[in-house]
């Protein structure tokens, strides 16, 4: 028997009418900012101007080879996370107007196998179909894909508190089986680059090219705590949505965000921070900062009103996958240096690559207000 609209999700009614919400969108546009060559831009400013506090920030826009943490390791799980959020006014907006939930489903569904393709052929251009051996098949759009669906049916199905107790579980079996099950040759517990059971996993069940040889850090077994920060994301989505003053929204949002920062700082004692692994550790942490980052831009864009310095991250932000695949199947940087190199090239040497850098991501902002001016907005 299809469930309705009230039995799907019983809190539907102590939500507002779903509607946009301008600091989701400027928060997706700065993550989009990162990725599309701000993160690049910052990375090449260090060790140019002389500035030990530029050199420090700079630093953070590097992964670490194994353990560690840098902020550069916050942007793709806090892409993961506004995914959830987005979600939740996605589906009760759809449900408030009578969308039978399995069309919902449906259409959630055909939206992950078409990320997933999308995210195969972004990973394998040029990609050789008549050699599936060498493809790689883990990718980020097929993770966002497969997180937003599986987050979907449970936010259809589970209220705020069991969806906050799934995801924990989640984290909690996800480390007992990485320090528990033994790994043949390596036993238990092993984290290390090569001892590790995500790697053994990915080696032998994980079809197609592993990106870092011995494992792939977008393969299976990371899927598991990966679509914990889409989970997390869609109580986050709740809480802006209930009929609760902004004040209790913000109080709420900072209390679970200081909370998953401070149990990531602590797990990482019994085990590390690690991106590669998507440790349960490196998952708190990170969803933590996410939950603080977005009661920031709530409650500077939503709740005060101060939203017009967000209109450049806005313009990023309504056309992330429009960019994401932009920057991958389009040379702007290529763009920049015929259109710029004549006025940096009188510069030192050791700033052309920056001044490129940034001609590189104008150029992509431009093409994206373009779209936002004519109202062009590429959806899954």
């Amino acid at each position: 028997m299809e469930a309705t609209p009230a039995t799907v999700q019983p809190e539907i009614k102590e939500l507002y009418k779903p509607s946009r919400l301008a600091s989701i969108d400027a928060l997706r546009g700065f993550d989009m900012l990162m990725i599309s060559g701000g993160g690049a831009f910052i990375f090449l400013l260090g060790g140019k101007t002389g500035i030990s506090f530029i050199d420090a920030v700079s630093a953070q826009f590097e992964h670490p080879e194994w353990n560690g943490f840098t902020f550069f390791d916050f942007i793709f799980p806090l892409f993961l996370f506004l995914a959830g959020t987005s979600l939740t006014f996605s589906i009760s907006g759809g449900l408030a107007k009578g969308m039978p939930p399995g069309e919902i489903r449906s259409k959630i569904f055909k939206r992950m196998l078409i990320l997933i393709a999308l995210g195969i052929l972004d990973k394998n251009a040029p990609m050789d179909i008549f050699d599936p051996a060498h493809i790689r098949y883990g990718s980020v759009l097929g993770r966002i894909g497969l997180a937003t669906f599986i987050a979907a049916l449970l936010y259809m199905k589970f209220n705020w508190t069991q969806r906050l107790y799934i995801g924990i579980g989640i984290l909690v079996l996800y480390y007992l089986a990485l320090i528990l099950i033994p790994v043949p040759g390596f036993g238990s517990g092993d984290l290390s680059f090569e001892g590790n059971l995500v790697g053994w996993i990915d080696r032998n069940f994980m079809p197609g090219k592993l990106k870092q040889g011995t494992y792939d850090e977008l393969a299976l077994i990371t899927q598991f705590p990966a679509l914990c920060l889409t989970i997390f994301g869609t109580l986050a989505g709740d809480i802006l949505m209930r009929t609760i003053s902004s004040g209790d929204k913000l109080k709420r949002l900072l209390a679970l965000g200081l909370t998953g920062i401070i149990a990531g700082l602590f797990w990482n004692a019994l085990i590390p921070i690690n991106k590669h692994l998507w440790s349960s550790s490196f998952i708190m942490l990170t969803s933590g900062m996410a939950f603080t980052i977005l009661s920031i831009f709530y409650w500077i864009i939503d709740v005060k009103g101060f939203n017009k310095w967000a209109f450049f991250f806005r313009v990023i932000g309504m056309n992330s996958l429009v960019i994401y695949l932009a920057v991958r199947f389009v040379d702007f940087n290529a763009s920049s240096k015929l259109l710029f190199e004549g006025i940096y090239k009188h510069s030192p040497d050791k700033w052309h690559e920056v001044f490129n850098a940034l001609g590189g991501f104008v150029l992509v902002w431009l093409f994206l207000y373009f779209l936002y001016r004519h109202k062009i907005f590429v959806k899954v």
